[in-house]
């Protein structure tokens, strides 16, 4: 850190919160503005911890915590493989292979002219203990997103009130186990894709903005920035631009404990996890949970408006990575946690990990969808 920016952050610090130290999270409107999509668009399957969706040739496939699932046309689940940690992300290849990313274990390969083999945890000069997504540049080199070098994806909260910054995106040679970093000093890299043929998106989960990268490690461009979420996993639409997950959203409330040091170290000695004043992929689900008085029901209904831990957003983007229409499940609503989302079949398959199931949603478009019209087709 430069001494001006040094300076600068102790300034911005007592003028009362500016910068950096500013507890203010930007508000959901224009293309971002709320509605109940996600709650009414059809379910495809119910799976325990879905996760990650990848579409190999004709099939499609979903992880659940260590199984790596096929998902049928009439929603029926089988496993094909089941691995010895949880499964982080899933990346399919053009030729058919697929990418297995493993919590704490590194990645292995399935199926392609590399089937069987597996890429350890120190490969090269770089760790690969935190994959939180991947994408195949061709059959031989591999992309990844390795969240953290210092915590596990099972811990990513602690990571985030650590406020770490120990992440990368690394570009792996799969053949020759050889790795190089695209780019290092991320605040927990979630979700990368080919944005065209010589770069990559990037999200950046703890800074809340999307990256463009020279895979070759040049020309960092940052498309879109200040979100009022925690982005993750992207992918890109066959209608042109992208789709953009995000797994939980921002509140003032956090933003203050993320800057308050003594007490997130006393939380996290002190308190279990699942009760931290930290985003969760769902809630609701005990009075010891924080932000209860928030929680304002009345006549018996849970405004969606109010207060929430965790929350379901899924946002379209243009082909600038500009932000055209969104679709929720606000704090009333239960398909929280959208974690991961692929085209198939004329239509988009998201899995709500909060929830514990797979959802399509019918509009493709880049235009924004009638709703009513929406949720009349999938009913």
């Amino acid at each position: 850190m430069s001494f001006s920016r040094f300076v600068g952050g102790i300034v911005d610090r007592f003028m009362g919160g500016r910068g950096e130290h500013s507890i203010t999270v930007p508000v959901m409107d224009g293309a971002l503005k709320p509605n109940n999509l996600l709650e009414q668009v059809s379910s495809v399957a119910m799976l325990e911890g879905a996760d990650n969706l990848a579409v190999a040739g004709n099939l499609f496939l979903a992880s659940s915590g260590r199984s790596l699932v096929e998902v049928a046309s009439d929603g029926s689940v089988k496993t094909r493989q089941t691995y010895e940690a949880d499964i982080t992300f899933l990346a399919a290849s053009a030729g058919g292979a697929i990418a297995v990313g493993l919590d704490g274990q590194g990645v292995a390969i399935a199926g392609g002219p590399h089937d069987g083999k597996r890429l350890p945890v120190n490969i090269g000069n770089q760790r690969l203990n935190c994959p939180t997504a991947g994408v195949f540049v061709d059959e031989d080199t591999l992309v990844v997103c390795n969240g953290s070098g210092a915590r596990p994806v099972g811990e990513w909260a602690r990571d985030l009130l650590e406020l770490g910054r120990s992440g990368s995106v690394l570009k792996i040679d799969i053949a020759s186990q050889n790795a190089s970093v695209i780019q290092g000093g991320l605040g927990y890299p979630s979700g990368v894709c080919i944005a065209d043929g010589d770069r990559v998106a990037v999200s950046e989960a703890w800074r809340h903005r999307l990256l463009t990268l020279g895979i070759g490690g040049e020309g960092r461009e940052t498309p879109l920035a200040d979100l009022p979420a925690y982005p993750g996993r992207i992918c890109p639409s066959s209608r042109g631009g992208y789709w953009l997950t995000l797994f939980a959203v921002r509140s003032q409330l956090q933003e203050f404990v993320l800057r308050e040091k003594r007490y997130k170290r006393e939380m996290m000695e002190t308190v279990a996890p699942e009760y931290w004043i930290a985003p969760t992929l769902s809630s609701g689900h005990s009075f010891k949970e924080p932000l209860q008085a928030g929680g304002v029901i009345r006549l018996g209904i849970h405004k969606p408006w109010a207060p929430t831990r965790s929350y379901g957003l899924v946002v379209r983007l243009d082909d600038q990575f500009q932000p055209i229409w969104s679709a929720h499940s606000r704090a009333d609503g239960k398909r929280h946690g959208i974690t991961s989302c692929v085209e198939e079949t004329g239509r988009l398959l998201l899995t709500s990990k909060g929830c514990g199931e797979i959802l399509a949603l019918d509009h493709l478009d880049p235009s924004e969808p009638d709703i009513v019209s929406t949720v009349d087709a999938a009913a």
